[in-house]
């Protein structure tokens, strides 16, 4: 004899069509997760990396860069002026530097200026002073202008032998220990420059 089932036990009945129906919803949901990560992989795999890149030319420009030429360098007028002007100051250098030192003075010059003495020395000891010399010997006239002794002859102020030794000993740190590029330097920026370059020079074989 069955007992009778009682009605507080709950049993859940599924039917097949059911069963079917979450058994295919749970294939297919599967089936597309594979799908998903089988074709992202395939995805990835169909990128080319042989791909030439592409290059962006700059704004207004071609995307190659502008050089100047060597030969347009070369044929540069004031670049040629430069440099010529740079290696007639190395050989001025050269040739102050082979002129010896008077070691026996003469007589005694008198002066009124230093650019005055300056010439007189020239001419007594037939030798010429180096360019930074008549420019310093200019400056130290310059700086007469307005004293109360401004025409006052020099040699009244400064004895002629100690005022001569006093060029002298310049002139041989002028002509020992000065630079050429800095004399270069100098003579480019002073258009002038040739009126304190004194006449006893040999001039460069190409002039």
């Amino acid at each position: 004899m069955k007992r009778p089932m009682p009605w507080s036990e709950q049993v859940d009945i599924i039917s097949s069509d059911e069963s079917s129906s979450s058994t295919s919803s749970s294939s297919s949901d599967t089936d597309m997760a594979i799908n998903d990560e089988n074709g992202g992989q395939q995805s990835n795999e169909n990128i080319t990396t042989d791909q030439p890149v592409k290059e962006v030319a700059p704004e207004g420009g071609n995307g190659l860069a502008e050089a100047e030429s060597p030969a347009a360098v070369a044929l540069d007028p004031s670049l040629e002026q430069a440099d010529l002007l740079f290696k007639r100051a190395e050989m001025y250098q050269e040739y102050m530097q082979q002129l010896p030192i008077p070691t026996h003075r003469g007589s005694i010059i008198p002066f009124t200026s230093w650019m005055g003495l300056g010439k007189s020395i020239k001419q007594l000891y037939d030798q010429p002073l180096h360019y930074l010399t008549n420019i310093r010997l200019k400056q130290w006239d310059q700086l007469r202008f307005g004293a109360e002794d401004e025409q006052r002859d020099l040699d009244t102020i400064i004895h002629p032998c100690k005022a001569e030794a006093t060029i002298w000993l310049i002139e041989e740190i002028h002509r020992r220990t000065s630079s050429h590029h800095r004399i270069a330097k100098l003579w480019s920026s002073d258009p002038m420059h040739d009126a304190f370059i004194d006449s006893i020079f040999p001039k460069s074989p190409s002039e």
